[in-house]
């Protein structure tokens, strides 16, 4: 069976999606509804819930698995589900959340065991101390957890993939450009969105938490930061220059960076950052479009859409 984002226009859908988001809201004349982002392995698609009332929001919160029959449609450039019927899944139809989870490609404990091996080409103890510290407090979080509620890295382990994946592309700049430290650059790939294991709720209808509302992954990992390096006892200017590499990462004040980056690794770090992510969105947008044709339009690529070619 097709995957819920591997299913063209106009094809019908009958199957078991699992509910990541639930948001009720009314029409312009007052109508309620609920938008549904439904998920299964292949990635999720939104849809429309009509007249809806009470009884409806019971049914049908986040992390509930539903029997869906509809269609594909397109909307504005973008795929949906056109509901037709839905309806909870029954406990003798043996499915579980773990089935329509996406996940990484490769297992959690394998990307783990990559992550661990660029701390062997880490010279500078106090940069090493601190990031391997923050590193063993949240692994069990970090080995599970996306990298965002939506757009990029979303999935199971998630957040783990990106940062291997970033490992990997600071790798290679540092051999082109060996004037870059490696340390710094390093352990600000690692350290960069650390953050949101407290941002965010978990791998499994992925939610912003109190801390993620209020503070931010930036904010929290700045702090986690400063209390290690206290915890272990650590001073110097390489404490502050993590923090300065978390707290500058996205790049500019408009994308919620505090402060833009002022170091050449900081400077490298969002850019390897900003890659991966958009690298991320576009191959698994191609990857669910027929060669010939454009994608959806993708809301954090300035609305665009991307063209398949026909060739390999």
């Amino acid at each position: 069976m097709k995957g819920i984002t591997q299913i063209s226009v106009g094809e019908p859908v009958d199957q078991f999606l699992l509910i990541k988001q639930s948001t009720k809201a009314f029409t312009t004349t007052g109508s309620p509804f609920m938008t549904l982002i439904l998920q299964d392995k292949s990635g999720d698609i939104e849809a429309k819930l009509w007249d809806t009332n009470d009884e409806h929001e019971k049914l049908y919160p986040p992390e509930a698995i539903v029997k869906v029959g509809g269609e594909i449609q397109n909307y504005r450039g973008k795929n949906q589900l056109r509901i037709k019927s839905i309806r909870p899944a029954k406990e003798d139809e043996n499915v579980s959340i773990s089935d329509l989870l996406p996940s990484a490609e490769k297992s959690k404990e394998e990307l783990y065991e990559e992550l661990t091996q660029y701390f062997f080409e880490m010279k500078n103890p106090k940069i090493q101390r601190i990031t391997r510290h923050l590193l063993k407090v949240h692994q069990p979080q970090i080995m599970t957890f996306p990298a965002a509620t939506k757009n990029h890295h979303d999935y199971v382990s998630g957040l783990l993939d990106h940062v291997v994946s970033m490992l990997k592309l600071g790798k290679a700049l540092c051999e082109l450009y060996p004037t870059l430290n490696k340390d710094l650059l390093y352990a600000g790939i690692i350290l960069h969105d650390i953050g949101k294991v407290v941002e965010l709720s978990g791998p499994v209808a992925t939610t912003y938490t109190l801390e993620g509302n209020l503070l931010g992954h930036i904010t929290i990992m700045v702090n986690e930061i400063a209390k290690t390096a206290d915890e272990l006892q650590i001073d110097g200017e390489e404490v502050l220059l993590l923090q300065h590499m978390v707290l500058s990462h996205h790049g500019k004040e408009e994308w919620g960076s505090p402060k833009r980056p002022m170091l050449r690794e900081a400077e490298i770090l969002h850019y390897i950052d900003n890659i991966d992510a958009k690298m991320n969105m576009l191959n698994r947008a191609l990857g669910k479009t027929q060669p010939g044709e454009f994608t959806e339009r993708l809301f954090p690529l300035e609305n665009r859409s991307f063209y398949k070619p026909t060739f390999e």
